[in-house]
């Protein structure tokens, strides 16, 4: 019942690495809840299936992400491979798998590297379809070598579906068929679809705090269905943070366990974000400047603003354009600007631009800086080709 990949759709793969056969166990465990019709629905099976919806999302959001992923807190080797064992339980990929997978997602968030982003490959493909594309089926080690060398955790990973058939078992001798259907699938198939919505949905719907350099978002629906995981843009914007639920009101389940389990010395070392994080009073690093003004110059066509250029030139004027722009992106910017200003977005209505786009930063005049960087650059390779052309 674990998840297997299959390639990434046509439209994004040239491998013709289709091989939807693997995704028939995915598709098996979701029949298999129509077989409620026949073995009922009980009582006991009902309060395993809520328990275990439960008790695995703190698994998924605790051990899958906040711990293994993030390593946002610390705690014993015993607890370490009892969470995963019960992360694993989800039938989500070993502990291995799923880190390296999701720190790749936050090297790459919302780029065309990034496994699951909805901008680039569509909506299903961001919720579900990318866990089925070959090139995801292996495990990137050298992304997660703090976890590769736990011996335990390289053993999971590669019994990475025993977990799941363990707790399936379980679920049958506690109370029958039902159980098993109801108790073990019907959870199995809810925890699964509330993980992928954070891929998804956090990335489509909801309101933005802090500028990432990406489309994460907060959620209060899906904080609720995930035990904290909905607070997707606070994350984004301190991914170390053992906490996602910035403000008192904001909802995270996972973290009220976790706090309660550092009380009894089972967990410790919870990182918090800085002050100036939770006031939104931060410098952003470059990275997220860089992605976010690429954001922000997409907004606009370079090679119309070239062509208007252009229409103003003397041929003489077009000539000489290639060797007066070969130069750094300032003096780009400076050469557009005293030719015809008019036709270039002022250094106001970027910033006004990004106003309304973005979250309050301390970063927004380095974001509008760069943007017009990258617009000029942008202009005057255009014009460069129409000098060229004539």
């Amino acid at each position: 019942m674990t998840i297997h990949s299959v390639a990434e759709p046509s439209t994004t793969s040239k491998d013709g690495d289709i091989a939807y056969p693997s995704a028939v166990p995915f598709l098996l465990v979701h029949l298999g809840c129509v077989a409620a019709i026949w073995t009922g629905v009980t009582w006991q099976a009902a309060a395993l299936c809520i328990s275990l919806y439960c008790l695995r999302m703190f698994a998924v959001t605790a051990g899958y992400h906040r711990y293994f992923s993030h390593r946002s807190y610390s705690t014993s080797r015993l607890f370490q491979f009892l969470l995963a064992l019960l992360a694993q339980s989800t039938a989500q990929r070993s502990v291995l798998w799923w880190a390296a997978k999701h720190r790749h997602h936050h090297l790459h968030s919302d780029t065309s590297e990034d496994v699951h982003s909805p901008r680039h490959t569509g909506f299903f493909y961001s919720h579900v379809g990318w866990l089925f594309a070959r090139k995801h089926d292996v495990a990137n080690l050298s992304k997660v070598p703090d976890l590769a060398c736990c011996a335990e955790l390289r053993w999971l990973h590669k019994v990475e579906v025993l977990p799941a058939v363990l707790l399936a078992g379980i679920c049958f001798l506690v109370a029958g068929w039902a159980g098993l259907v109801v108790g073990f699938v019907w959870s199995t198939v809810l925890v699964y679809h509330a993980t992928f919505s954070i891929n998804s949905l956090a990335h489509v719907r909801g309101s933005k705090r802090y500028v990432t350099g990406d489309d994460s978002r907060n959620n209060l629906a899906l904080a609720i269905l995930t035990m904290g995981e909905g607070w997707h843009n606070n994350h984004h914007a301190y991914p170390s943070s053992v906490r996602q639920g910035f403000r008192w009101w904001e909802i995270d389940a996972s973290w009220y366990v976790l706090k309660l389990l550092s009380i009894f010395g089972i967990v410790y070392d919870l990182k918090a974000p800085p002050e100036r994080v939770l006031r939104n009073q931060h410098q952003l690093g470059t990275r997220t400047i860089q992605r976010t003004a690429e954001q922000l110059a997409d907004r606009f066509n370079p090679e119309s603003i070239a062509i208007a250029i252009a229409s103003t030139l003397h041929d003489s004027e077009l000539s000489t354009l290639p060797d007066a722009l070969s130069g750094a992106c300032q003096a780009a910017g400076t050469m557009l600007a005293r030719l015809h200003v008019q036709f270039l977005p002022t250094r106001d209505e970027l910033q006004a631009q990004a106003k309304a786009m973005f979250a309050r930063s301390r970063s927004t005049d380095a974001i509008v800086d760069r943007c017009h960087e990258l617009l000029s650059t942008a202009v005057g390779k255009h014009l460069s080709l129409l000098s060229i052309r004539s």
